[in-house]
């Protein structure tokens, strides 16, 4: 017999014995990942408007928790001829009136008055002593997170007559003071306005906030998902003085990302958070969420979706005991580890869409890489097969339905009486999640769903 045809012979012997064979090895040629790259992706803003709301009495609370006692100490004579100390008696009283704070101040004013001339010593000074009640209204103004007033006097309402010292003695000065009080109504209002100013910066608390929500915090466990939220902006308009309350309009530029796998860290820095102006902000918010799913943790999701399924036809079956996911030229890899009829890894490339009716992932244009179906023709064609290429497509696609239901599970507690600190109170509504786009990097896929709502701040109660 002709040597070639020995060997041709030998050849077609050996590949039908190995496809007769129980137990057949394929070993086909990995497709390399296109890059290691980290995952990059092009993030999408979002806007939320968190109307923020302070009660009269909150200010009140921490106007009088700041003044106590001395509250004014003017010890320098010379440079206005006039020194001035000045003592809180009891609580100061806020109420609110046609959009203007109106302050009712107990007071204790001990003043000396420098008078006269300077030529040839021709000087006195005098001792005068105040104790009162005093009214002041104030005009109210937000800028720069801080509430800032402007306020003038009122009233005075003496508790006893006023007095002036003269030769060791306190003599009652009713009817000259009266007249002459454009002295210490300047001073009073300013160290007044002064107070509120202080008492009343809100910027750390909403930094505050921000920081706690920027927090990664675990929204399912089973998919080991992330929400992560980074503020850039934050926007404040001018507040509004009404029904004993003060009404502003917060608004935060950030992003929002969902993230699998470990947790991520909290990139929050209150020094890079830029505070503008506006005139206003809209009543409701936009959120454009960006779920990352690393090819290692779907991978992981992919073969939950294999476990306990054979595929095969009669006695041919095999069963997928892992699932590996990678990204090479626009596509995405699926490595089936394989044990039964045959044995080894196969090949499948696709690109994965959405299907909004179903709320599924899928992959579209699935089929064996050039390689694998090379391979599968040779050893194991029953696995071309369309009716098994489909069925495998079955497990390939899951659902991202629980994923949004349980998006918006986890953060209804954030919107529902959220109290990131003692004091403030976050509620809201948010609406379904929707699927806006997918994008495939080199690391992972990059899921978009949006959704909107609306949230409010309330300050009541803060130490």
């Amino acid at each position: 017999m002709n040597l070639k045809i020995k060997i041709l012979l030998f050849g077609i012997l050996n590949i039908g014995l190995f496809s007769c064979s129980s137990t057949k090895r394929i070993d086909t040629i990995k497709p390399e990942p296109t890059d290691n790259a980290p995952i990059v992706y092009s993030n999408k803003t979002s806007l939320i408007s968190m109307p923020m709301e302070v009660s009269m009495k909150e200010i009140e609370y921490h106007l009088n928790k700041n003044l106590k006692g001395l509250i004014y100490n003017d010890s320098i004579l010379n440079d206005d001829k006039t020194e001035m100390k000045i003592w809180k008696t009891s609580d100061i009283k806020l109420v609110e009136k046609n959009g203007e704070i109106v302050s009712v101040i107990p007071l204790k004013i001990w003043a000396k008055i420098k008078y006269g001339t300077e030529f040839m010593g021709l000087n006195d000074t005098r001792e005068i002593n105040l104790n009162g009640t005093i009214t002041l209204n104030s005009k109210a103004n937000f800028a720069n997170w801080k509430l800032n007033t402007t306020s003038k006097i009122e009233d005075f309402e003496w508790s006893e007559s006023p007095s002036i010292l003269v030769s060791g003695r306190n003599v009652p000065i009713t009817y000259i003071i009266n007249p002459t009080l454009s002295i210490f109504k300047g001073k009073v209002a300013k160290m007044i306005d002064e107070a509120i100013n202080k008492s009343c910066d809100f910027k750390e608390q909403v930094l505050q906030v921000l920081e706690t929500l920027s927090t990664p915090f675990m929204a399912n466990e089973a998919y080991e998902t992330w929400f992560k939220l980074v503020p850039t902006e934050i926007y404040s308009t001018n507040a509004v003085l009404s029904n004993s309350k003060i009404t502003m309009n917060l608004g935060m530029k950030c992003q929002m990302q969902t993230l699998i796998g470990q947790k991520p860290k909290n990139g929050f820095d209150k020094t890079k958070i830029v505070s503008k102006a506006v005139s206003k902000i809209p009543s409701d918010f936009n959120a454009s969420v960006a779920a990352v799913s690393t090819y290692e943790s779907a991978s992981r999701i992919m073969t939950k979706n294999f476990l306990g399924q054979e595929f095969g036809s009669g006695k041919r079956k095999i069963t997928v005991q892992k699932v590996d996911l990678w990204y090479k030229d626009g596509k995405m890899i699926i490595a089936l580890d394989m044990l039964g009829s045959v044995n080894g890894t196969i090949y499948l490339a696709g690109i994965p869409k959405y299907n909004s009716e179903t709320k599924e992932i899928y992959f579209d244009e699935l089929d064996y890489v050039l390689n694998t179906k090379g391979i599968l023709t040779r050893t194991a064609n029953w696995l071309l097969q369309g009716m098994i290429l489909n069925k495998i497509k079955e497990s390939c696609k899951y659902s991202i339905k629980p994923n949004l239901d349980d998006g918006k599970k986890n953060m209804l507690p954030y919107l529902t009486n959220y109290s990131p600190m003692k004091g403030v109170f976050v509620n809201g509504k948010l609406n379904d999640f929707v699927f806006e786009k997918m994008e495939l990097t080199e690391k992972g896929i990059v899921a978009f769903i949006t959704s909107s709502g609306t949230m409010k701040i309330t300050i009541d109660g803060m130490e």
